[in-house]
C-alpha cells in the first residue's frame, strides 16, 4: 500500500512538473512574439511638431512676415503648383511671395486648418521617403484690387533631414485667384 501511495504521489508530482513545463513553454512563445520587432509599415504618423511648423508658417504669411515663413525652408527648396508652375530655390520662392504678398494681396487668412504629419517609409509611387506634412485649409484673401477670394487649398510639404521644407506641392484653383487679382 505504501508503494502504491508513493507511486501515485510520484506520478502526480511528475504530471504537475510536466504541466508546469508546458505552461512555461507557451509563456516563452508569447513573450518571444511580443519581443519580436514590428514590421515596418509603408507609412506612419510623424511627430506633431511638423503640424506646428505648418501652422506657424501660415500665421507668418498671414501677418505679412514672409521672412519668418521662409525660415522653415531649405535653400534648395522647390515650390510646385498643380498647374505645373514651379519655383526652385529659397531665394526665388522668397522673392515670389514677397512680391505677391506686398503688391498683389492686401490681406490673407487661413482657417479650418487640418494638418497630418506622416513619415513615408516605403514610397508607393513617386513620392519621396521621409516626413511629409499634409495640410488642408480655407484661404480667404483680399486683393489690392478690392476683390476677395476664398477657396480650400491643399498643400503637401516634404522635410529634409534637418527638418527644413525642401518640397511644396500646392493644389488650388487659379480661376478665382486670377479673377480677384485682375484690375
Amino acid at each position: 500500500m505504501k508503494k502504491t501511495i508513493a507511486l501515485a504521489c510520484a506520478t502526480i508530482f511528475f504530471m504537475a512538473c510536466s504541466n508546469q513545463k508546458s505552461e512555461d513553454k507557451s509563456e516563452t512563445k508569447v513573450d518571444s512574439a511580443a519581443m519580436a520587432p514590428a514590421k515596418t509599415q509603408p507609412a506612419e504618423f510623424a511627430d506633431p511638431k511638423y503640424a506646428d511648423i505648418g501652422r506657424s508658417g501660415l500665421a507668418s504669411l498671414s501677418a505679412g512676415n514672409v521672412d519668418a515663413w521662409m525660415g522653415s525652408f531649405a535653400d534648395n527648396a522647390v515650390y510646385v503648383w498643380n498647374s505645373g508652375d514651379s519655383l526652385a530655390g529659397k531665394a526665388a520662392i522668397t522673392a515670389y511671395w514677397k512680391k505677391r504678398r506686398g503688391d498683389v494681396i492686401d490681406s490673407i487668412s487661413f482657417s479650418n486648418q487640418i494638418w497630418l504629419p506622416i513619415k513615408v517609409n516605403q514610397p508607393q509611387s513617386v513620392e519621396q521617403p521621409g516626413v511629409w506634412l499634409l495640410g488642408w485649409y480655407l484661404t480667404s484673401a483680399k486683393y489690392k484690387t478690392g476683390k476677395r477670394m476664398a477657396q480650400w487649398i491643399h498643400t503637401d510639404m516634404h522635410f529634409d533631414a534637418n527638418d527644413k521644407i525642401d518640397r511644396v506641392i500646392q493644389y488650388l484653383d487659379r480661376v478665382p485667384i486670377n479673377a480677384a487679382a485682375k484690375k
